[in-house]
Parts: C-alpha cells; structure tokens; sequence
C-alpha cells in the first residue's frame, strides 16, 4: 500500500502539468475588454505545445499557425476600422473567448510617477470620477517587477484591461486618461491605454541593456552601478525595459506618451543623449517603424530646494533637442500649469489634452494649433537681441497682459541680467540698458521659473537658452 500511495502521490501532479502544457495560453497583455490597434495587421502570440495547431480569429479574419519546437506561436489578424465589441477566439487543443473586444487607437503611457499619478489624486477628482462613464476608453495598468533578464509576459500583479466608468477610473492614470478622453471625443473612436510606470524611475532603467552597452564609452558609468542585480530596485539599467516594456512586445499600437525626467534631474549632458536612445530602442524593439513618441517637458520645481539652479532648464534644454534628434516626436511645455514647492502638479487635465493635440495635429491630422512657441534663431540688432520663434501661431501673446517675464541677456562676459522684453509680431525683441553688446539671451531659465511668453492659442512658450556657454551638469554621467 505504501507503495501505491507514493506512486500516486508522484503521478497525479504529473499528469495535471502534462494536461497544463497542453493547453493554449497568452500572455497577460490578452484580456476581455481590451482595445486592438485598427486597420493593422495585429499580433497574437502565446504558448502550447510543441507543433500545436493554433487558430485565431476576430470577427471575419482567420489566421492559423503551428506551436514551434519551443512552444511558442504568433499570427498575425487583420483588424477592420474602429469599432465593435467583437470576439477573439484562439483554438488548439482546448479554447480560449475573449469577449468585448473593442478595435480603436492603442497607446503606451510610461514614465515615472507623474505619468503614474491617479485621476483620484489629480485636480477635481469628484467631479472627474463622477463624469468618468467612457465606455470607448479602456486602461490595463502593469505591474511592478524588475527583472535582470527580459520577460515573456507581464509581472503577476499586471492588471486586466479595463472599461472606464467611475467605479474604476479613480485609479486610472490621469494623463493617460485625460490623453484618451481628448482623442476619444476628437476622433470618435475606442481608445486603449497601456499604462507600465513607475514612481521615481531613471530612464535608463526603461532602456534595454543592449542599446546601453552597444555605446559603453557614453553608458560606462551607467553599466558599472548596475552590474550587480539588486532584487525589488526599480532604479538599475535595463531593469524595467525586461519587465515592463519587453513583455508587450508586439501588441500593435499607435504610440506612447511618456512623462518622466525628473529621476535625470542633474544629468541633463547625458540625458540628451539617453532619451533619443532610449525612443529608438522601443522603436526597434517593437517593429513598428518609428511610431510616435510624445513626451512632457517638466513642469518647474525647486530642486534641492533651491529655486535658482539650472539643472532643471538644462533637462528642458536636453528635451527639446530631443524634438530635432528623433523623427516624430512631440512636447508639450507645462511651465505654466506648475507646483514650485510639490514635484506632482495635480493638473493632469492639461498635460493630457496637449499631448493629444500633438497627436490630433501630426498623426490623426487634424487642423489644430499644437505647440506653444519654440525658440528658433537670434539675430543681434545694435545693443538688442531679437528672438524668432517655431509656432508663434497667430502671434505672441504676455499672459495677463503684463510684462514679458524671465528674460535675462548677456555680453562677451557671459553674466546674465535680467532684460526687458517686448513682442514685435511673432519674435520677442530683448534689451538691457547694463549690456551694451549683447551675446545671448536666455528665457524662463532656472528651475523653478513661470514664464508668461504663450501663442494666441494659449500654448506656453518652453524655456530655452542661445548660447552654449559650459553648462552646470556637463560631465555627470
């Protein structure tokens, strides 16, 4: 009898994993209520058994593969223009219906924790709550897990896909939400929002260790504090790259928004060149060609409590070369819409909606005013400098109708002072009666600076600088 019992003690749980493997799976990513890119040839990818056939269908559209010796399959589905809901049905040996599915537009929202922060925690939440009944807009949130080594699928605490009503949205993120909530009512079509974030993140922890080590004279530093894996520290090269970004590949998607910086705060010389690889290596990683990339620039903050140091204009400065350095970027500038003294400005409504007009404007084509105004050239003009901006559309406008503020101008000693500035149709004419032969003009130039230049279209103008006099962070790495 012993010897009974001890065999089925030892059979019965083998015979339960034999009947595990056998069955058709996918990865967390797939749930009921989730959002597929329109008009695209969607991936669908999962496990089984080696050699299994795998057939996968949504609506009119069929694909059929084989397991291959590993036990992974992918097809690819048409997908028809927005709409629904629908059925994705996927058959092997045994079936899997994820119903109300929903084809629309399909987002990632990363970054730290201002892309992390809750409509709960962001400005009028009752009101937003109660009104939040968006039955086209869907969210899946991931979940927290660095890993030394990339993943195959979500952390166990990824959540599932979500439709927005009030019981839920509370905990949506904001940005991500207020983004959708504008495409959705713009575009009139289901928008899904992938959101893998993290509160006080470095972005080299979102970039992937080959990007990094493909460039160890710029990424030395970087590679030498992470060669040693600390278990639970989000905040290592690669780390969330393998865990939360790696394991969506390739879900179809539009694009990403993406808030964060503040972690790189001081390291501005290397951020400028981090950020654009950090887009590239998410581009490529996905297969997608070069997708949009929409970011925030910071909001002004008092770094180290301090409100006159320029580490944070120079993160700005690395943000907007960013705009130049990668193709089909965009920003939106938040100087005005800050909390100098709480790195977490609880207005999200605005962030959202200026991400979303980069995206009505350049990927859905619509005839919308984008961007505040963007430093383009100067010209010296005597004793004054005149500043010639990108996107002055329809002209300048002082907020308030008060005097330009956060202008300064410098000579050949490179001391800057501050400088009276005047609108002259769409350039800004700077002047100062203590700097005869001026060099340079720089605007909104320390951290925790509000600027009041804007477009007539109400968009801020970012801050920005027209010398390249040595900058305070140069050489941190």
């Amino acid at each position: 009898m012993r010897r009974v019992c001890t065999l089925l003690v030892v059979t019965l749980p083998l015979v339960a994993a034999s009947s595990a493997m056998a069955d058709v799976r996918l990865p967390k990513i797939f749930t009921d209520h989730m959002v597929l890119q329109q008009k695209a040839d969607v991936p669908v990818w999962g496990w089984a058994d080696a050699g299994e056939e795998v057939t996968v269908t949504l609506g009119d559209s069929t694909s059929t593969t084989k397991a291959n010796a590993d036990g992974k399959w992918l097809v690819k589905v048409k997908t028809p223009a927005a709409g629904g809901p629908k059925e994705l049905v996927v058959k092997g040996k045994n079936a899997i219906t994820l119903s109300d599915v929903l084809i629309g537009e399909v987002w990632v929202a990363s970054g730290q924790s201002n892309m992390e922060w809750t409509v709960s925690r962001s400005s009028n939440p009752q009101e937003e709550i109660k009104n939040a009944n968006h039955p086209q807009i869907r969210m899946i949130k991931v979940g927290r897990n660095p890993t030394p080594e990339p993943q195959s699928d979500l952390p166990p605490s990824s959540g599932a896909w979500e439709v927005c009503t009030p019981e839920v949205a509370g905990n949506f993120s904001a940005v991500g939400l207020f983004f959708a909530r504008k495409l959705n009512a713009e575009l009139n079509v289901p928008v899904g929002i992938i959101s893998t974030n993290w509160g006080g993140t470095i972005a080299e922890a979102w970039t992937s260790r080959e990007t990094l080590a493909a460039d160890p004279e710029w990424y030395g530093p970087i590679l030498e504090r992470g060669k040693e894996f600390k278990e639970g520290n989000p905040n290592q090269p690669a780390v969330l790259f393998n865990s939360m970004i790696n394991p969506l590949l390739p879900y179809a998607i539009r694009g990403a928004i993406w808030y964060q910086g503040e972690s790189n705060v001081g390291r501005a010389e290397q951020y400028a060149k981090l950020f654009p690889a950090m887009i590239a290596d998410w581009r490529k990683a996905w297969g997608q060609g070069d997708f949009p990339f929409l970011f925030v620039q910071l909001a002004p903050y008092a770094y180290n409590k301090q409100a006159d140091t320029l580490q944070l204009p120079e993160l700005w400065e690395a943000q907007v070369k960013t705009l130049t350095a990668s193709p089909n970027t965009g920003m939106c500038v938040t100087t005005d819409i800050a909390t100098i003294n709480d790195i977490h400005p609880p207005n999200k409504q605005d962030v959202g909606q200026r991400l979303a007009l980069w995206a009505l404007a350049n990927t859905y084509g619509k005839d919308v005013v984008f961007s505040g105004p963007l430093y383009e050239s100067m010209a010296v003009e005597g004793s004054k400098i005149r500043i010639k901006f990108k996107h002055a559309d329809g002209g300048l406008a002082a907020r308030g109708d008060k005097p330009l503020s956060h202008f300064t101008i410098a000579g050949e000693d490179q001391k800057f002072v501050p400088a009276t500035a005047e609108i002259d149709g769409e350039t800004v004419v700077v002047s100062s009666p203590d700097v005869a032969k001026p060099v340079a003009v720089r605007f909104g130039w320390s951290d925790t600076a509000e600027p009041n230049l804007f477009n007539k279209a109400g968009l801020p103008a970012s801050p920005f600088r027209t010398d390249e006099f040595p900058m305070v962070t140069a050489g941190r790495r």
